[in-house]
C-alpha cells in the first residue's frame, strides 16, 4: 500500500492546506483527499508541484508499505 506523508512534509514546512492548494494549482478537495490518504492516482506533474513548493523528493511525500 503506498501511504501519503503530505502531511508531515506540509508540517516540516509550516505551510497550510490552502497556501499549498494555492501555490500548487490543485482545488483544495482535491489536496485534502490526497492528504488523507483517500486518492487512487496522482498525476505526476501534480507530485511536482508538490515537490516544488514543499523543496523535498517524492519520497519524502509517498512510501510503500507492504499489506500485513
Amino acid at each position: 500500500m503506498i501511504i501519503v506523508n503530505l502531511d508531515v512534509m506540509m508540517a516540516k514546512r509550516k505551510i497550510s492546506l490552502n497556501e499549498l492548494s494555492e501555490r500548487v494549482g490543485i482545488t483544495l478537495a482535491n489536496l485534502s483527499i490526497l492528504k488523507n490518504n483517500k486518492a487512487k492516482a496522482i498525476r505526476f506533474s501534480t507530485l511536482e508541484a508538490i515537490c516544488e513548493v514543499l523543496e523535498c523528493e517524492v519520497g519524502d511525500i509517498l512510501e510503500y508499505r507492504p499489506e500485513e
